[in-house]
């Protein structure tokens, strides 16, 4: 079975469209947990927008599941992994001022600061995903950093299902196939939601891990977090 990992930065923004702490995103990943959800994923970035490197030190001894830190790997960014040791951190190269992720690592471009980083990173126990488009070059790219797992990015699969367009899930089938033949572990993310979550997993194959955050949170407005949890999970079989 593929993993949910749920992302709960848009329980931070929430939070901090009001101040104070509610919700409380401590007590929300708690809730998600035990609803069935076997990730949490958070993206702190450095304006600390939404998640705060504060919610990462408070959420690192309480998640039972599998921590996830996703981010660029800046010197700020490196040293809250390296506090909070999560079971994987993803690399993703977002620009300051990005709203939210829009593109994969050049992997062949970065390959020696990607392999820095990462070494670093698997020193320490933390397994290690590359955010990635689903270009088969990038993908061979990201196999020579060292990289434990790739994040495949899916926002064109999503655009394409959403206007009828099944095919867009093509390049993300061949990528995951050379993804696995290079001994790399799959992951997918951006865009992915109840309508079309099943489709792409029928047609990737060897998909270890999707992280759904801003789709699952909206979703929930309308049927509550567990209802909606449930429904990922019985999809993602």
């Amino acid at each position: 079975m593929t993993k949910l990992s749920v992302n709960i930065n848009k329980i931070a923004t929430l939070r901090n469209a009001r101040g104070g702490n509610i919700p409380n995103v401590v007590e929300a990943a708690k809730k998600i947990e035990s609803f069935g959800g076997q990730g949490i994923t958070v993206h702190p970035r450095p304006d600390e927008r939404h998640i705060t490197y504060k919610d990462v030190r408070d959420l690192s001894p309480i998640v039972g599941t599998e921590f996830n830190i996703e981010g660029n790997p800046v010197a700020k960014f490196i040293n809250l992994v390296m506090e909070a040791k999560p079971a994987q951190v993803t690399l993703v190269p977002d620009a300051e001022d990005a709203i939210t992720s829009n593109a994969g690592w050049d992997t062949i471009k970065n390959k020696g600061f990607l392999q820095e980083v990462i070494q670093e990173f698997k020193n320490n126990g933390i397994r290690t995903s590359i955010f990635v488009d689903p270009d088969e070059k990038m993908i061979e790219g990201a196999a020579e950093t060292g990289t434990d797992r790739i994040e495949l990015y899916t926002e064109e699969f999503a655009v394409k299902y959403a206007e009828g367009d099944k095919t867009g899930v093509e390049s993300y089938k061949r990528c995951a196939t050379i993804a696995h033949q290079l001994g790399l572990g799959i992951n997918a993310g951006h865009d992915l939601s109840l309508d079309n979550i099943k489709y792409f997993k029928e047609n990737v194959p060897y998909l270890d891990e999707v992280s759904i955050g801003h789709a699952l949170i909206a979703e929930a407005l309308y049927l509550g977090l567990e209802t909606t949890i449930q429904k990922y999970l019985e999809l993602l079989k």
